[in-house]
């Protein structure tokens, strides 16, 4: 079992739990990766830019894995995308791990004038031409002269890719590209377990392509104290999380909140019942202290040590 951890916390200011340090007290405290996520236009908290963010943590910490949970493909040119990750996976020293999505925002959309019934097909173009360069074939011709993409990444062929899906028609795509997928963090145990057997349905196996890794990313929070865990709760079911799925849900159902044997309870499940390999504890829990999200944190890793 090895586990990653998003960022609790988005400041773009030089204080006393800014990104990199965030980074550095997950890579003490012994996670295996660090991961943002991408967004626009949603005010101080957006991650317009992730893969600079984590070259910034790249250079203040040493094994920790690099991970975007959703660098959105449809928005950017292919070439130029392929060589922002090879540059990262340059500066981290094969550190990268590339989650890729297609949006779902529709006013980010209407900014880049993507028109959203193209998106997938944008994404799967753009994600071939990025492979195919970084496997070092021809990326253009210049007076019958190839021109190739420089620098490639450390990883060969490349990092390993990770696809964020939503909804039937995305689950078929990450299937048939014989990719491992990444969950909503906010869908229920019943849904995750419907859209796994979806997606291997469509599974495709591509040689030694094929990653076996099936992570998950969820909510996930420990403490000893009742009144902390309600607290934690409390804050969590006034996310507007409702806009991921159809159904209504309670905290229980997509969220791990409670004592350490509790917890411990609750994983296990998802690893036998789901098949989950890797957790990435998700942080940003409103009103919760930084103090209370890293001891929350610690205790994670001591679980599994």
């Amino acid at each position: 079992m090895k586990l990653g951890v998003t960022s609790w916390k988005i400041t773009y200011e030089r204080d006393d739990m800014n990104l990199g340090r965030q980074a550095q007290i997950a890579e003490n405290l012994g996670f295996d990766s660090f991961w943002l996520p991408e967004n626009h236009f949603s005010g101080p908290l957006a991650i317009p830019s992730p893969l600079m963010i984590l070259a910034g943590v790249a250079a203040v910490t040493n094994r920790l894995k690099l991970g975007s949970t959703s660098y959105l493909l449809p928005i950017r040119h292919p070439i130029l995308a392929a060589e922002e990750v090879a540059v990262l996976d340059n500066l981290s020293n094969g550190r990268v791990i590339l989650g890729i999505g297609r949006g779902f925002q529709g006013e980010m959309f209407k900014a880049f004038e993507i028109q959203t019934s193209e998106k997938r097909k944008i994404f799967k173009k753009n994600l071939d031409l990025m492979i195919s360069a970084w496997r070092g074939k021809p990326i253009s011709k210049l007076e019958d002269k190839d021109i190739f993409l420089s620098p490639l990444p450390v990883q060969k062929p490349h990092p390993p890719i990770w696809i964020a899906a939503f909804g039937p028609l995305a689950l078929k795509q990450a299937g048939n590209l014989g990719l491992p997928y990444l969950a909503s963090p906010v869908e229920t145990f019943n849904s995750l377990k419907e859209n796994l057997s979806e997606y291997k349905k469509h599974l495709v196996k591509r040689d030694h392509e094929l990653s076996t890794k099936t992570p998950l990313m969820r909510t996930i929070f420990i403490s000893e104290h009742k009144e902390t865990c309600n607290k934690v709760k409390a804050s969590l079911a006034k996310e507007n999380a409702s806009r991921f799925r159809t159904e209504e849900a309670s905290i229980d159902s997509w969220a791990i909140v409670g004592s350490r044997s509790y917890v411990l309870d609750e994983m296990n499940k998802y690893v036998d019942d789901l098949g989950i390999d890797y957790f990435i504890a998700r942080g940003r829990i409103p009103r919760i202290s930084d103090e209370d999200q890293v001891r929350s944190h610690e205790a994670l890793i001591k679980l599994f040590s």
